[in-house]
């Protein structure tokens, strides 16, 4: 080794350390900004350079808090959230599997559709899928919105999934089937634990799918205690005033569950996102 590689204080060291250091501030300076609106008792939008509150208060989340339906809007959110990634989890992995193993009449264009549908913006199907939730009774219902965000996020699940257990190798179910396993069993007991990366990815898309929208759920929901947590914060935006430090405080609670369930699933999100993307 050169005396450059094993001199911990090199100038391309020291060069790359600043360079990465005003990188992490650089993407860090917003989030402060954003907590230094929160932390700011006004509602006015304070655009000075300093990312530091002069003054911290947190009356903003007292309000937040306490003063608006935000446990509301929150219990609807983790309910359409959780139940949207278990039934967009279920019907993609079964989808997945059979795209991925079977051969059968329809797959290719099955599988172009799916494809297909990740080509157009969400909003165009808004007023199809506006008529066919009004025809089932299930406008301003939690569970319409589980059902229209179950669909919205199966293409791209699908084709994740398809493309992780395209890397498991056949013999293991080969074997299986050797010592008397079911098809079922195969893909409960083999294929499934087998795949927990690409399912995590999966449940994490179908999470933050639920978690983030606002256009659908606010066409589909019209009463207040019906809301999800984005409608809710829509609500400080007003048309002549917005509340800012109600909205900075709220949004970082409602980016809180995100970022948990970020550092819960991060072992097998790298993993997930490479294997799934070798095949097609």
């Amino acid at each position: 080794m050169t005396g450059n590689e094993t001199n911990p204080y090199s100038s391309g060291r020291i060069g790359k350390m600043v360079f990465l250091t005003f990188m992490t501030f650089a993407t860090l300076y917003p989030v402060f900004w954003v907590f230094k609106m929160a932390l700011t008792p006004s509602q006015g939008f304070d655009a000075s350079p300093n990312p530091f509150p002069t003054d911290p208060k947190l009356d903003n989340f007292k309000h937040v808090l306490f003063e608006l339906p935000f446990f509301t809007w929150l219990f609807n959110s983790v309910v359409i959230s959780a139940a949207t990634t278990l039934l967009g989890v279920f019907l993609a992995c079964t989808s997945a599997y059979a795209l991925s193993r079977f051969r059968f009449p329809g797959r290719a264009p099955a599988m172009l559709s799916f494809l297909v549908t990740q080509m157009f913006p969400g909003v165009l199907m808004l007023i199809p899928l506006y008529l066919i939730m009004d025809a089932l009774g299930l406008l301003n219902q939690l569970l319409g919105l589980v059902l229209v965000y179950s669909c919205t996020a199966i293409p791209f699940c699908v084709w994740m999934l398809k493309g992780y257990f395209d890397t498991i190798p056949k013999e293991l179910e080969e074997a299986a089937l050797m010592d008397g396993a079911t098809t079922g069993m195969i893909f409960w007991r083999i294929m499934l634990p087998l795949s927990l990366p690409a399912v995590a990815v999966t449940a994490l898309f179908s999470f933050m799918t639920a978690w983030n929208e606002f256009i659908i759920a606010a066409v589909f929901m019209n009463d207040e205690d019906k809301y999800t947590l984005p409608v809710g914060l829509k609500q400080m935006v007003g048309q002549f005033a917005t509340e800012w430090g109600n909205f900075a405080a709220a949004a970082i609670l409602v980016s809180i569950p995100v970022v948990a369930l970020f550092f819960a699933l991060q072992k097998n999100l790298v993993g997930g996102l490479t294997s799934g993307g070798v095949k097609g």
